[in-house]
């Protein structure tokens, strides 16, 4: 088991269950650290204080609220430890909810609860079994690192997981990034329907990083003086294009159908899409000679302005010699 990261209790109503806290999520992500190119010495970052430039040492780094660009406010750990907060050692339930009503977008991280002795055995199974069998989870608050925050309870393989959660303020808005209104036909709408039935997957267990595995490979061949992998070939996406959206959702299908091994059929067909405005070929033939009439004067009004500018450039071109032949004369 991974090294607890806080060790209390949750508060059930009357009941209370100590627990440890420990993370439910391990980091997989390829570090590096950054090397001097010329001999790979490892490069530090140093922290330095801007006003007398001295790097400093952990012990002499405090916290400081900035007021202003001229005043900062010190503020010290034991100044935070006094600060009264009631779920300092406690998980506190304060309601019930559906899972279905809690935003994901409110999640963030997620921790294990681990019984903490074996008295709590007990009623951490009892917590355990009441949320199995009302299909609910728990909304509590709890401190941690001398914040106030606000957790989610809920179970996951015969253990119970704690979700930090954002505060509600602190979830933007989206309303200015909507998209503005589009047309959509029910063709359309029942195509992407289907798409998603047919990309629909039992679990997401499969899945794997792509990216992280050609990054081992890179690494290890360079480590051990192989010939570098070749970069996989991927399609190139259009940036902008206008597709047409009925041929891109029956393709979509078919090849979703194609990637689960139910093959083609020869099903989906590709709609051209119908037009919404009259294009400018069907302008035109319906204005009939009106039309045409208007392009005749506008092409015969161009030929007379050109006319026109021609004859103007003739008699410049006529004065500048008559000027150059009295200027011979007079000389």
């Amino acid at each position: 088991m991974p090294r607890p990261l806080w060790t209390g209790a949750i508060s059930f109503g009357l009941v209370t269950i100590p627990v440890k806290v420990v993370s439910a999520t391990q980091d997989h992500s390829i570090h590096f650290r950054q090397v001097h190119l010329e001999d790979l010495g490892r490069v530090r970052t140093r922290k330095v204080c801007e006003l007398d430039g001295e790097a400093l040492s952990q012990d002499e780094i405090g916290k400081g609220y900035e007021l202003s660009k001229e005043q900062t406010v010190p503020i010290t750990d034991e100044e935070l430890d006094r600060i009264p907060l009631p779920t300092a050692k406690a998980i506190e339930i304060v309601a019930f909810v559906d899972a279905d009503s809690v935003d994901p977008i409110r999640i963030s991280d997620s921790y294990y609860l681990a019984i903490d002795g074996q008295v709590a055995a007990k009623p951490y199974t009892l917590l355990r079994r009441a949320l199995e069998r009302s299909d609910k989870v728990a909304v509590a608050k709890f401190a941690w690192h001398n914040r106030d925050r606000l957790g989610l309870l809920r179970v996951r393989e015969g253990a119970i997981v704690l979700h930090s959660m954002r505060w509600p303020d602190e979830i933007r808005s989206p309303e200015s990034l909507a998209p503005r209104q589009v047309e959509l036909d029910d063709d359309e709408i029942d195509r992407a329907v289907q798409l998603t039935d047919t990309m629909a997957l039992d679990s997401i267990a499969g899945f794997r990083d792509a990216y992280r595995d050609a990054l081992e490979e890179l690494i290890a061949a360079k480590s051990e003086g192989r010939e570098l992998p070749e970069p996989a070939e991927g399609e190139e996406q259009g940036e902008g294009k206008v597709v047409d959206l009925m041929a891109a959702l029956n393709a979509s299908v078919e090849a979703a159908k194609e990637s689960r091994g139910e093959g083609g059929g020869g099903e989906a067909t590709v709609h051209a899409m119908r037009p919404r405005k009259k294009t400018a070929s069907k302008k035109a033939a319906s204005s009939g000679k009106a039309t045409t009439g208007r392009k005749a004067g506008a092409s015969g009004k161009t030929t007379g302005r050109k006319a026109g500018a021609g004859k103007t450039t003739a008699a410049k071109r006529t004065t500048g010699a008559k000027r150059t032949a009295r200027k011979r004369s007079a000389s």
